[in-house]
């Protein structure tokens, strides 16, 4: 018979081969898996309304026709739920493009009766409606089998016709599925690359001192995470015996957020040469966020220092930024900095240099407010103010982690702040410890 798509060099339907449907077959995961209960009563319901022996929900590829749900044949391995394309009457239905094919005496029927699977499928009438999705490619067949020659009714056909409809529902449901899951899968993978280019792979290091750094994105209930957060943090050399660290916290997530987040990390890279304070350089920042009409506004903490024979001394400033911690050598924590004015609103920013001073043993935490506003796992504690996990409970933990290095720090604060609330981080956070060593 004459197919609209034409035949293959082996006189089966070109259609067949078709890539996007192809494509399309493969995307609903059922290949080669096994039963389903789903399929297995759909297909059962068509064999008792049509008084039929056999009913079967098909997937067809460019070789063979894989039996998804089957009743009245003895199918319990995947490999035994199939044949041959050759060897099914599901081809018509792919060869055809979307209308059914309906045979009510196989030998008979000039369209049928030299195909090789009458005689040994016992098949005497056969009725079979194709599986499409949305775009209208056929994915298969949902058909009944009987032994012997039949007339089917309107009846009959009305009602192949809605189950094969529903089948294909379910079908394309699984399609979206895998869809969401690929998408899902790419946004993480773009979310990760984002992240990435806005922390340092490793930081730099700095003669007579220590440093160590930590990244926790924020978590989200109900949901997997896959949203790249606004924190960002470095550190690196200026100028002569000059370095600086800088942490900031961009409002927002999202792709805006890593585009400012990153804007801000090369900016202050680019002008640290040029800037003669922690002030001045966060200015030069505020002017570069307007200038490009930079899409979200951010807080930030800019510290510049050298090493001296007693330790790191240095100038700070913050842009509406937490202060930052100091734990002495003793284990005493004091605050340090003066508040200023966020960054990316208001071209007049009101910023202050503070210098500091660390003496061997002292660390600098630089940290954002995720720190500082962690809260328990929803439904895990009661919902209270006592709940949230502030600036004197850091500062608690700081002091408690006395006489640990910078990477000791680190991990003990994230793992304070992971016990407070129980893996549920409600922000991102970025935590940067600074410690002076004795001299060589």
């Amino acid at each position: 018979m004459d197919f609209p798509g034409g035949l293959r060099a082996d006189g089966l339907p070109a259609a067949l081969s078709d890539p996007a449907r192809l494509a399309a077959v493969e995307a609903s995961a059922l290949l080669d898996t096994g039963p389903e209960e789903v399929f297995e009563d759909l297909a059962a319901l068509a064999a008792r309304i049509t008084g039929t022996g056999r009913a079967f929900v098909t997937l067809v590829d460019a070789d063979r026709s894989f039996w998804k749900g089957c009743v009245g044949v003895e199918a319990d391995a995947v490999a035994d739920r199939q044949n041959p394309v050759e060897q099914s009457f599901c081809y018509f239905l792919v060869g055809l493009e979307g209308q059914p094919f309906i045979v009510d005496d196989a030998a008979a029927d000039p369209r049928t009766a030299g195909h090789p699977s009458v005689g040994p499928m016992d098949i005497g009438a056969w009725a079979g409606y194709p599986l499409l999705d949305p775009d209208g490619r056929v994915l298969g067949s949902f058909c009944v089998i009987d032994d012997a020659p039949r007339a089917w009714s309107p009846a009959d056909l009305t009602t192949l016709a809605t189950l094969a409809r529903s089948v294909a529902a379910e079908i394309h449901l699984r399609q979206s599925l895998t869809a969401a899951r690929a998408a899902h899968q790419r946004s993480a993978d773009l979310a990760r690359s984002l992240q990435a280019g806005l922390l340092p792979p490793r930081l730099r290091t700095v003669p007579g001192a220590e440093a160590a750094a930590s990244y926790l994105p924020a978590s989200h209930r109900h949901r997997t995470d896959i949203e790249v957060g606004g924190d960002f943090y470095d550190l690196f050399h200026t100028r002569g015996p000059q370095y600086a660290a800088v942490l900031g916290d961009v409002c927002g997530k999202g792709v805006e957020a890593a585009q400012v987040s990153s804007m801000a990390r090369y900016t202050v890279r680019a002008d640290a040469d040029g800037a003669d304070s922690p002030a001045e350089l966060l200015g030069r920042l505020n002017t570069a966020l307007l200038a490009q009409h930079a899409p979200r506004f951010l807080t930030a903490v800019y510290a510049a220092f050298h090493s001296t024979a007693d330790g790191l001394t240095g100038t700070l400033a913050l842009a509406g930024h937490p202060p930052p911690l100091v734990r002495r050598a003793d284990g005493h924590v004091e605050r340090l900095g003066a508040p200023g004015t966020l960054l990316g609103i208001m071209d007049t920013v009101d910023l202050t240099d503070v210098p500091f001073h660390l003496a061997p043993g002292d660390v600098l935490l630089l940290y954002t407010d995720g720190a500082i506003e962690a809260r328990p796992r929803p439904g895990t504690a009661p919902e209270d103010a006592g709940a949230l996990f502030g600036e004197r409970d850091l500062a608690a933990a700081l002091a408690a982690g006395h006489g640990m290095d910078a990477a000791a720090t680190i991990e003990y604060l994230t793992g304070v702040l992971d016990a407070h609330h129980g893996g549920w981080n409600s922000d991102d956070t970025a935590l940067l410890a600074l410690r002076a060593t004795p001299p060589a």
